[in-house]
């Protein structure tokens, strides 16, 4: 782009795609996930009573999205694990983030400045997996645009989309927690970047490689240094969610037709001191609405003058009615 040459990006964005993420980016990354997992509720309860299922769960942290492309991509599941060298480091930065003697590691990685590059380096970390994960994808699926977004998606925030089964090894179930129901920030900007890597992947997007990965980690580390800075969890995207949602998914409780209908009630039928049906506004029913069978005012008027007859043979009928069930 005619764009970075004039800044004097090039150079950089060459520089940068060519950055190794072994072994200080990597270490930053471990270091970050295992002190995430070690703030979850319970995390340290479970250290103690089982240091097996925490150092399972702080390498779901750190390798989950290995692990879930791999089932994805149809590969073994443990493959990240093949690689002896991350493995031991990750564990001995679990060992001290977890058991260090007067709590020295965990203390000193708190600190805000020192997290604060940490977390950095750890946004750096998730432009190579998106991009890795989309160009594994697309050598074995070649130009399959929603495998590559997919495959990326799961190589980046991995450890976020199995958080539920992370969470079961801890001994914990919380099926509200799903990051597909409620999205946090690195799973969203991970999967805006696997779309942009795609689609650059496939030609759609005019932009080079390198150029890419340069904007796109500006982009990550900017927006998570900000967010740390001023301490909020208000992601970036929230008025462009807001805008796409009201436009497209707020459903027909807004349409005209449902403020009609809502508004329409159903006339029920009661009966006035006067003898006549009544609607919901106390007026007087027409003929249409009155229950058939209703008793009519010239029906009312005969029953008021019935024979004197009657009237004087039901006491004894209901007399002797008693002496029948007194006997």
């Amino acid at each position: 782009m005619d764009l970075f040459g004039v800044l004097h990006l090039d150079e950089l964005s060459h520089g940068l795609a060519g950055l190794s993420m072994f072994p200080y980016f990597d270490m930053a990354h471990y270091i970050v996930s295992v002190m995430a997992l070690r703030e979850q509720p319970g995390a340290r309860e479970v250290a103690q009573r089982s240091p097996f299922a925490c150092w399972f769960s702080s390498m779901l942290y750190c390798f989950g999205g290995g692990v879930l492309s791999g089932l994805m991509m149809s590969e073994a599941p443990i493959a990240p694990l093949s690689n002896s060298t991350n493995i031991i480091i990750a564990s001995v930065i679990w060992y001290l983030v977890f058991y260090c003697p007067l709590d020295l590691v965990y203390s000193c990685s708190s600190l805000f400045p020192l997290r604060l590059v940490l977390t950095g380096m750890k946004e750096v970390t998730r432009t190579w997996k998106v991009l890795g994960g989309v160009t594994e994808a697309h050598r074995k699926y070649k130009d399959h645009l929603l495998v590559m977004i997919a495959i990326g998606w799961a190589k980046g925030a991995g450890g976020g989309l199995i958080s539920n089964f992370e969470q079961l090894v801890r001994g914990v179930w919380k099926p509200e927690s799903n990051e597909l129901l409620k999205m946090t920030y690195p799973t969203k900007v991970t999967l805006i970047g696997a779309v942009l890597f795609a689609l650059q992947q496939n030609q759609y997007l005019p932009i080079q490689k390198h150029h890419l990965m340069l904007l796109y980690t500006i982009f990550t580390v900017v927006n998570k240094t900000r967010m740390m800075l001023t301490g909020s969890s208000t992601s970036p995207f929230a008025p462009i969610e807001s805008l796409v949602y009201r436009t497209l998914f707020s459903g027909p409780t807004s349409s005209p037709y449902a403020a009609l209908t809502s508004g329409t009630k159903t006339q029920t039928v009661k009966k006035s001191p006067k003898g006549e049906c009544e609607g919901l506004n106390g007026a007087a029913a027409p003929e249409s609405f009155k229950a058939p069978g209703s008793p009519t005012k010239t029906a009312a008027h005969h029953r008021g003058k019935g024979s004197p007859k009657k009237t004087r043979e039901q006491p004894e009928s209901t007399g002797t009615e008693d002496t029948k069930k007194t006997e």
